[in-house]
Formats: structure tokens, sequence, C-alpha cells
């Protein structure tokens, strides 16, 4: 039998990072994929079932051109899973389009530019999954996030959106909305994140969530995204209030 094939973005470090080391343990072909080639090779040099294809995913024809060299390698595709990201907090206090910009160029615009470059070959074998990596702070606007959040939220409704039009080809569009998880992006975050958890932590319930379930959204801790789940269903009066609050969110005069 032949093995299945998942291929990862932002798998360089952090989620994806682990996500590719527990789909290779679980006997799978990992085809990983971000733009700093040293660290891809040490993944891939520690783990027989990895291997990589750098790429830069603001990049369209870069997109379609390592996706066509992981079908010739591996033929067929069942997974993607499409995990690139960036965030600098020092930059989000304050609205620097310039930022926000690049923010959006890696977050929503390459993750779509990647969707782009596999929606021929899904929908011609009516069958597989592609799985778009979110945020909790996609879920409603937060303090100090004038482009993650803002970004983030795009993917969730372009994931929804995509729901519809893929389920015609039977493909499974997922969304994956971690917590805080210790990475070093979230390592950059200057305030005390709650029910912060493992990057394995995150692959187990990825892994689990992506073969041994079929819900559209992935998301975890449940002790926290529960409870972000009802805040994004109060009235704006009582969010602000409430988030205001847990922030210590203080009117300036």
């Amino acid at each position: 039998m032949n093995k299945k094939t998942i291929w990862i973005t932002g798998a360089s470090t952090g989620i994806g990072k682990a996500v590719a080391i527990k789909f290779a343990n679980k006997g799978w072909n990992v085809a990983i994929s971000a733009r700093r080639e040293n660290l891809l090779k040490e993944i891939s040099d520690n783990n027989e079932n990895i291997m990589s294809f750098p790429l830069d995913v603001t990049n369209q024809s870069n997109c379609n051109e390592v996706f066509k060299k992981i079908k010739d390698r591996f033929e067929n595709i069942d997974i993607c899973f499409f995990s690139t990201g960036t965030w600098n907090p020092k930059k989000e206090k304050d609205i620097d389009v310039e930022q926000i910009e690049d923010v959006f160029n890696v977050n929503f615009f390459g993750t779509l530019n990647c969707i782009k470059a596999v929606e021929e070959h899904f929908k011609n074998k009516k069958m597989g999954t592609i799985s778009i990596v979110s945020s909790i702070a996609g879920y409603r606007g937060l303090p100090n996030s004038t482009g993650y959040g803002p970004s983030k939220s795009a993917l969730n409704n372009l994931a929804e959106s995509l729901y519809f039009d893929f389920k015609r080809s039977n493909v499974r569009i997922c969304l994956v909305s971690p917590g805080f998880i210790k990475t070093p992006m979230t390592d950059k975050n200057d305030f005390k994140m709650p029910f912060l958890k493992t990057t394995e932590y995150a692959a187990e319930k990825i892994y689990d969530g992506l073969i041994n379930k079929n819900d559209f959204e992935i998301h975890f801790p449940k002790s926290l995204t529960l409870i972000l789940k009802i805040l994004s269903f109060i009235p704006s009066k009582m969010y602000f209030s409430l988030v205001g609050k847990m922030t210590k969110y203080q009117k300036k005069d």
C-alpha cells in the first residue's frame, strides 16, 4: 500500500514543524516548505519520511513550481496544511500600513497563493483535505493587533467561502484555530499567555482532527477557545468592556 502524503508550509519551526514530525512518525510522506532552507534541511535530515521543498509563499509562481515538484516526487497529495504566518507585536500597537501589508502578504495572500496552486489537483481528483491555519485572534478584534488579527479573520472568512466551493468536488476545507502555543512567534509576546500549550500538544490535536474527525474547525485548547467563541456572539458594548478589563486597556482622555 502506498504511503499517504501531506504538504506542510510554515514547517521550519513551531506548529508546522511539530505537525510534520507527527505525520512522519505515523508513516506518512511529508513535504515541508518554508523560506529558511537550512532549518528545513535539518528537519528532513533527521527523518527519512520528510523531504524539503523551500518556498516563498508570497510568490505565486514559486508556489506553483514547488507544488509541481512535490507532485512529481509523490504523485498524489492527500492533505495540504498551510500554516505560514508572521507576527511582530512591536509594530502592531500603532497603524503601520507597510507592516500590515507585509502581514497580509504572508498570512493571507501567502496562504491563498498555496491554495490556488493546489486547487486544480484537488478538484480533479475529487478528494482530499486543504487545511488553513488561522488563530483565535481571528475570532474578534483585540487590542494591539492591527495586522495579525485582521489577517486571521480574513482567513476565517476565506475558509468558510472555500468550504462551499470545494465541497462540490468532495474536497474537505478545514480551519485550524490554535490558542496560545509556545513557538518562536509567540515568544515575542510581552504578556502572560493563558492556557499556553506546547507544539507537540498542538500537533496531537491537529492530527486527531484531520485524521479521525471530519469537523470544519479544529480549535484548541477548548478551555480557552470555547470562552472566546462565546465572546464572539455577545453585543459589542459588552465585548469591549470585558476585553478592556481583561487586557487592562484604559481609554485615553
